[in-house]
């Protein structure tokens, strides 16, 4: 048994990457995952559509590197976090469409618990702030929305889970509904100070507890394969949500520790240790990867949309016919001429948690081209970065030393240089880029002594590249006013 594989299902796509000893990429294939959007707001994934592109993927990256399934020595997962899956324990098959985290058709509700005082409960036992963004109201619309549901939740037919569940409960042919600490961490469903389901929160969302899955440690044997699935029974030994895999992979699992994914979204977490920072930022605090029962706990800043700008910047502007043209593009003016791209897409999240902001783009004059909007879009990813980071760094009491960066846009050298130059720190991009998918990968292959320790594969992370600040100050605080200036003007819009 030579390899861990790696499954990593995100917003926009399903992957499946093969890992060796060393933590190289021996094998990779991706395929795109199509959204759904019923409503203006509202974003789903057909479930079917997403275990089917993952088994593909398995199937083609195993093809490609020439690998037989009784060659893996166990499966790690990973995978988008708050999406919420709902699915019948007879037939198998999902009552509804899976909502994605970046769904805001319970912003209405949230609001209602808000008004009547429910959100400072759910924060102290959660870590969360109120918001649509979480599995939560997700779980009860599916409940309340679709016919007979709630009947068949009664009694016990209907199962929950996010994408790590659905995918485990593929993978093992119906045997086994398990969840993570760090995909439980973000129901709103979950006590993560005592580490379990809580029943008071049960009650308020009006979940039954039959229908949650069991939770685990992210590192840990907790089933295998189903014979008939990959022609081999394999261990499934890791789970973590996507940023936490993140973490994981980056290596920050000290106190202090930061590093920032840009994926669809950007997401930035803290290591804090053992103990919880309650954030007074409006930051959330989140359950960082575990091996066994002692607690690990992490700060988090959410932004919705990063990647996906350029995604819009193609598919919706058509300005660039692929998402590498963007940095050429981008590159060809100096400056962004004045024009700021605010990607409120689907609201704001951290530290502004406006579900009712939208984009917008400001400063536009006559002599504002597409290579002004395209470098304002890069821009926007690194300023919504600085605004987390602000308030992360005010809730630890810690200066941050550098920021560890993983993800696709970080390939892109001139957003990497920017994000140094408004944060003034230096900003270190990893060999492994794919640091995702090696957190799923090292918490598998820990688990069955794949790897002997941490510290084994702590000397496999390597940089491959700093980029140091080279901005004044001032000049990066100019720009940062006027980016706030900007948020002003696009929230509260469709409110």
């Amino acid at each position: 048994m030579s390899f861990i594989l790696a499954l990593d299902q995100g917003t926009t796509s399903s992957r499946a990457i093969v890992f060796d000893r060393s933590g190289a990429i021996r094998a990779l294939a991706q395929a795109e995952l199509e959204p759904i959007y019923p409503q203006p707001g509202w974003v789903e994934h057909d479930p079917n559509e997403i275990w089917a592109t993952q088994l593909a993927v398995v199937t083609e990256a195993l093809a490609r590197g020439g690998i037989e399934p009784r060659e893996i020595a166990a499966i790690g997962i990973t995978n988008q976090r708050e999406t919420t899956i709902v699915w019948d324990r007879e037939t198998g098959q999902p009552v509804h469409n899976a909502i994605v985290w970046q769904d805001r058709r319970t912003a209405g509700d949230c609001d209602a618990l808000k008004a009547a005082g429910y959100a400072e409960m759910i924060a102290a036992k959660t870590g969360l702030v109120l918001d649509a963004y979480f599995s939560g109201t997700k779980l009860k619309w599916i409940l309340d929305n679709v016919p007979d549901a709630r009947q068949k939740a009664a009694a016990g037919r209907l199962l929950f889970g996010t994408v790590d569940t659905w995918l485990v409960w593929k993978l093992t042919g119906g045997k086994l509904h398990a969840t993570d600490v760090t995909n439980a961490s973000r129901t709103l469903l979950f006590d993560i100070h005592r580490g379990a389901w809580d029943d008071a929160l049960l009650a308020l969302f009006d979940v039954p507890r039959g229908m949650l899955p069991q939770v685990v440690p992210s590192s840990g044997v907790i089933g295998e394969t189903a014979g008939n699935i990959l022609a081999a029974r394999i261990p499934i030994a890791g789970i973590a949500g996507d940023q936490h895999a993140a973490l994981f992979g980056q290596r920050c699992v000290s106190p202090g520790m930061v590093k920032n994914t840009y994926g669809t979204g950007c997401f930035m977490l803290m290591h804090t240790g053992g103990t919880p920072i309650r954030s007074r930022n409006r930051l959330v605090t989140t359950a960082a990867c575990t091996s066994g029962s002692d607690p690990a706990y992490a700060l988090e800043g959410s932004v919705f949309v990063a990647g996906a700008a350029v995604q819009w910047l193609r598919d919706g502007l058509g300005i660039i016919r692929t998402s590498a043209e963007v940095e050429s593009l981008a590159a060809s003016v100096p400056d962004n001429g004045g024009v700021y791209l605010v990607p409120a897409f689907t609201g704001l999240g951290s530290p502004h948690w406006d579900p009712y902001a939208r984009g917008a783009i400001v400063g536009l004059t006559r002599g504002a081209t597409a290579a002004h909007i395209a470098r304002a879009a890069l821009e926007s990813i690194a300023y919504q970065t600085a605004d987390v980071l602000r308030a992360m760094q005010s809730d630890a009491g810690i200066a941050l030393a550098q920021l560890r960066v993983d993800g696709g846009a970080t390939g892109n050298d001139l957003l990497m240089q920017f994000q140094a130059d408004v944060l003034g720190v230096p900003v270190v991009r990893p060999q492994v880029h794919e640091t995702t998918a090696l957190g799923a990968a090292y918490l598998a292959g820990l688990a069955v002594g794949y790897w002997t320790s941490a510290a084994e594969i702590d000397r496999q992370w390597q940089a491959e590249r700093v980029f140091e600040p080279s901005m004044s100050r001032d000049h990066a605080q100019a720009l940062m006013s006027r980016w706030a200036r900007a948020l002003e003007r696009a929230k509260g819009w469709a409110d």
